[in-house]
């Protein structure tokens, strides 16, 4: 890709987070009364800025030198999102933690993530609209993409890759509460980056069902079954083991 053309996909997502953050703050001001549908509509319009990011920035993966110039970009625009989505999930995993444990109620969980899943949906379909406009030079060809597989392991492998990786993410999230904000949004973004590095090409660590399905649709379509089972069960699995170790076994150990 050439880096006019990844100056424009930089501008592009810029943009992105401008205005999923306009929109948050018009929310919270026509919808202060009704705390419900505003946390619902900021968790929708929150997991909509990381698909629709991610998309993008997955074009961006060839730019030269790599994995270089991959990995800084996923460490900056994490950064960026812990920054700007303080207080939403964005992933049906870190909804099903506080489930697990009581914090939030069943219903409301519930509620999440199927936002969740629907904004993954819909910044799948808003990045095939913008690809289609041809802004820049890789997006003609994200377009002819089908099933861009990111699994290039066995899927039993690649089950336990993410059920671990989305164990030890959400560990490190329960245990980095008590660090300063300033601080813990780069200590979560250094452990993405160093997850995507370790398992990015055997599975694209991705820990996070809504963002897998935005990412690959194509592939839950195609192989529903392994991908289902990979990229939905694993890092649920291993959320569901974290919280109950951390709620059920530490307490008694200490």
């Amino acid at each position: 890709m050439a880096v006019g053309g990844a100056g424009v996909s930089l501008l592009f997502m810029t943009s992105i987070v401008v205005a999923v953050g306009l929109c948050k703050r018009l929310i919270r001001r026509r919808l202060y009364s009704d705390r419900r549908l505003s946390t619902l509509l900021t968790e929708l319009l929150s997991t909509f800025q990381i698909c629709a990011c991610t998309n993008e920035l997955c074009l961006l993966g060839n730019v030269e030198p790599k994995p270089h110039v991959g990995l800084s970009l996923t460490y900056g625009f994490t950064v960026l999102h812990g920054l700007t989505l303080t207080g939403s999930a964005c992933n049906p995993c870190g909804t099903l933690q506080p489930m697990w444990s009581g914090g939030v109620p069943l219903k409301t969980g519930g509620l999440k993530i199927a936002a969740q899943l629907v904004a993954a949906v819909l910044a799948r379909v808003f990045m095939r609209c913008i690809w289609s406009l041809g802004i820049a030079e890789a997006h003609y060809g994200a377009l002819s993409q089908g099933c861009s597989s990111p699994m290039q392991t066995t899927v039993m492998q690649a089950f336990c890759i993410e059920l671990l990786f989305s164990a030890v993410f959400q560990l490190t999230l329960l245990r980095a509460e008590r660090v300063n904000p300033k601080y813990r949004v780069h200590l979560m973004a250094l452990l993405i980056t160093m997850l995507v590095y370790a398992g990015g090409n055997l599975t694209g660590a991705i820990f996070n069902p809504a963002l897998a399905l935005s990412l690959h649709p194509h592939c839950f379509y195609e192989k529903f079954l392994s991908y289902s089972l990979v990229y939905w069960v694993a890092p649920s699995l291993g959320t569901v083991l974290v919280a109950f170790i951390w709620g059920e076994i530490l307490p008694r150990i200490s």
